[in-house]
């Protein structure tokens, strides 16, 4: 088994075991050096107080100045020894001669130990030596007479124990701390272990990575982009196509996602915990289809997630087509309007009125030039117009009057909307109130429209005398999906209305009298100091 799939338990249980391990080597080593100091300290003053107390003694100062007086200090000092535990007492007179040691040969001769030097000058000191018989630890006493005069010294010595005696003097206890800690150890060692695993839900290391690398690489292989941020509100997930999208570069990775995104909803999705899906959003000036869904591990909401696409070109393209559609409405409208006007023409020429079938022709043109002569005056975009043309057409064919105020005029866009948004807007509040028409008899059906800005704001109002709306509708007709119109309604026109009045940082207001009929009004401010203001 190669060590990188070596299951993680293991790996972690071998690692903090090995750690707990080699911090009791470590702390052994400090122990047992702090114990041979102790231990070298120790035999100091037992060294120390064994070689005053021989050095004291009245028979090994008389005996210290008799030649051969050695055969009689000797057996003194072994039995102090003895009782003493001292491992060995040297007495040397002032010319070095041995006057007792353990080695009964050694008697009566010159010692040429190199460090009792300061004892002959009546220094009484420890010191550390290395002998045949292993380190020692020697006291050197100097031995005065009754006149305070030096007459030889005593040297105590013990020897230490060696690393391995120490060791096995607390073999007992080296051997529970070691079955204490490879319990301990090895038990909490594998409990994190476990913990970790379920927290990785179960996945291996190497497994971890290779998912890693393979969601790295989908992400940055989707056409769409991603954007996923933590509980704190901070980027986690940043694809290359969502810089492609929002224009960025570089690495936004732990960045707020106000730095990325000023006018994100992902905060929102991260708060309430509520998934949006297939929403429009204008990010700078592209159209954007997001979603957006909350992020939860065992149900609690540790993230939120964006999946979105650039719509832009694709909508110019439907709103392009939509309009085109329009139009060939209109002229359809306008074909059946002239058919009818040369019916009627026709007519007036057969019953020989030439000159009121001639005031007929002028009247008719005069009145369809003039109102193309203004929506091509006062409106900014032949879009707008055309919409408008056709909407007027559409009234006369069903029977409604659509009438445009005269002060109507549309020059520029407020600066978060432009053509497109307008064309919705006035396609679906028109549309709307033609239908208030259904199951309505009445005499004069309307539609008034007007347009109207000025440095400010541009406002857009579009009022009927239809069936008009329930109160209890009102609060309900700009959300997804809700129509009253039945299997004929899809629930989307007044919603994207809606979806553009918050783009635009606008405003809407409807006033609706059941029976009597319903006005909307639209506000937008020209300029986002405005809106600040």
């Amino acid at each position: 088994m190669k060590l990188k799939h070596m299951p993680i338990r293991w790996k972690i249980t071998i690692l903090s075991f090995g750690v707990v391990l080699f911090s009791i080597v470590i702390g052994g080593i400090i122990v047992i050096g702090n114990t041979i100091e102790s231990k070298e300290d120790a035999l100091g003053k037992q060294a120390m107080i064994t070689g005053r107390t021989v050095a004291n003694l009245p028979d090994i100062k008389e005996n210290l100045m008799e030649p051969g007086g050695w055969t009689k200090i000797n057996p003194i000092v072994e039995r102090i020894r003895t009782v003493n535990d001292a491992d060995y007492i040297v007495i040397l007179n002032m010319n070095r001669i041995r006057y007792s040691h353990p080695v009964s040969e050694q008697l009566g001769k010159v010692s040429s130990g190199k460090d009792e030097g300061p004892a002959f000058a009546e220094h009484s000191y420890t010191a550390k030596a290395q002998g045949e018989m292993g380190t020692a630890i020697r006291a050197f006493v100097p031995i005065m007479n009754n006149e305070h005069e030096q007459i030889g010294i005593a040297i105590v010595g013990n020897i230490l124990p060696s690393v391995g005696e120490i060791l096995f003097d607390i073999k007992n206890e080296i051997l529970f701390i070691l079955f204490l800690t490879a319990l301990f150890g090895v038990t909490g060692s594998w409990l994190l272990a476990r913990h970790l695993k379920q927290q990785t839900f179960r996945l291996e290391p190497h497994e971890i990575v290779q998912l890693l690398v393979e969601r790295t690489a989908t992400f940055q292989a989707m056409n769409e982009g991603i954007i996923a941020i933590d509980k704190e509100g901070k980027v986690t997930i940043l694809n290359d196509k969502a810089k492609q999208i929002l224009g960025i570069e570089g690495d936004w990775v732990g960045q707020p996602i106000e730095a990325v995104i000023r006018e994100t909803k992902l905060l929102k999705v991260l708060r309430e915990g509520i998934p949006v899906y297939h929403e429009e959003m204008r990010i700078g000036d592209k159209l954007i289809m997001s979603t957006r869904v909350p992020i939860r591990v065992e149900n609690e909401i540790v993230g939120a997630v964006a999946v979105f696409q650039d719509r832009t070109e694709a909508t110019k393209l439907a709103e392009e087509l939509t309009g085109v559609k329009a139009f060939v409405d209109a002229l359809r409208v306008q074909n059946h309007e002239h058919l009818n006007k040369l019916h009627t023409i026709a007519g007036l020429i057969q019953l020989d009125k030439k000159e009121q079938a001639l005031q007929f022709v002028f009247d008719a043109s005069e009145k369809q030039e003039e109102l193309s002569r203004f929506l091509i005056t006062k409106m900014k975009d032949y879009s707008i117009s055309g919409l408008l043309l056709s909407k007027v057409s559409r009234g006369r064919e069903i029977g409604v009057d659509v009438s445009i105020d005269e002060a109507s005029e549309l020059k520029a866009y407020p600066p978060l909307l432009d053509k497109h948004d307008f064309v919705l807007v006035l396609g679906n509040l028109i549309e709307n109130a033609f239908h208030s028409f259904q199951g309505v008899k009445r005499d004069q059906k309307w539609v008034d429209i007007s347009i109207s800005q000025d440095d400010h704001v541009c406002t857009i109002a579009v009022e009927d005398n239809g069936r008009g709306i329930p109160k209890q509708q009102i609060d309900h007709i700009f959300k997804k999906g809700y129509t009253t119109k039945g299997e004929e309604g899809s629930g989307f026109g007044l919603y994207l209305v809606n979806n553009v009045v918050e783009k635009g940082l606008g405003e809407v207001e409807v006033v609706s009298q059941e029976g009597e009929g319903t006005s909307i009004l639209l506000t937008f401010p020209m300029s986002l100091e405005e809106e600040s203001t």
